[in-house]
């Protein structure tokens, strides 16, 4: 489902309770996160419906690699030839992006989450658990990408090792990927959170990094799964905080 202009020029969409992103600048496109698989097809409406082709595309950049989050970035390298660009610890998550290091075993969520049951039943309808590995990525690691709207990386690491944010300044906008989320995917927690340690590595270091997010200070933060957030990141980290992981 796409929802235009969530900030100046930045269109959040979401499929199998997954956002993705793209950022216009003038006629180019960056894309910030790949969702699911089948989200391929939602690129191509979603570009459509803004007025933008398919070539209008100048870039992939993934706040990080794990599955949910790299559907179709293989797809879009090899189809659009465009660069993908991930974060150099996140690089050997791209070529398994299911297998990644995480807290606690997946499977005491299926057992004692069942609110959580009807997402992880449309991950499975969407494909969501098997993306193509990304055979050729771009490495970052701070400062200012060179792509359509120029964003500025926010190291973040915890949910994964690599994770980053995507400040956009002139835009008073933070992209937050999954360092923070309005919806735990693993839980159907909703409101201000980290996601659960079944698919985070380190979660005191995740609450560590929402300093980074606060530092931005930000007005309205887009998350990888849930809500946008229009009160400022610095009650939003302020209640992550206080939430934690489950």
């Amino acid at each position: 489902m796409l929802h235009e202009n969530v900030a100046p020029g930045v269109h959040r969409i979401e499929d199998a309770f997954t956002n993705w992103y793209l950022v216009e600048e003038d006629s180019r496109v960056t894309v910030v996160d790949a969702g699911v698989p089948s989200s391929w097809d939602s690129l191509q409406d979603a570009l459509s419906r803004i007025g933008r082709r398919p070539d209008d595309v100048e870039a992939v950049v993934l706040t990080h690699a794990h599955f949910d989050h790299v559907g179709f970035a293989e797809r879009a390298r090899s189809e659009l030839n465009v660069p993908v660009y991930v974060h150099e610890n996140d690089v050997p998550v791209t070529k398994h992006p299911w297998r990644y290091d995480h807290e606690r075993h997946r499977a005491y969520y299926f057992a004692t989450q069942p609110r959580a049951l009807p997402i992880v039943a449309t991950f499975l309808r969407r494909r969501a658990f098997w993306p193509a590995p990304i055979q050729e990525v771009t490495r970052y690691e701070n400062g200012t990408l060179p792509v359509p709207g120029s964003p500025r990386v926010v190291f973040t690491p915890g949910h994964t090792l690599g994770h980053c944010a995507l400040h956009l300044p002139d835009r008073d906008v933070l992209i937050a990927g999954d360092a923070i989320v309005t919806l735990d995917p693993y839980t159907a927690r909703e409101g201000p959170r980290l996601v659960a340690r079944a698919a985070t590595v380190d979660s005191e270091r995740n609450l560590a990094s929402l300093e980074a997010l606060a530092e931005t200070g930000a007005s309205t933060v887009l998350m990888g799964h849930g809500e946008p957030w229009t009160g400022g990141v610095e009650s939003l980290v302020a209640e992550a905080r206080a939430a934690g992981a489950a």
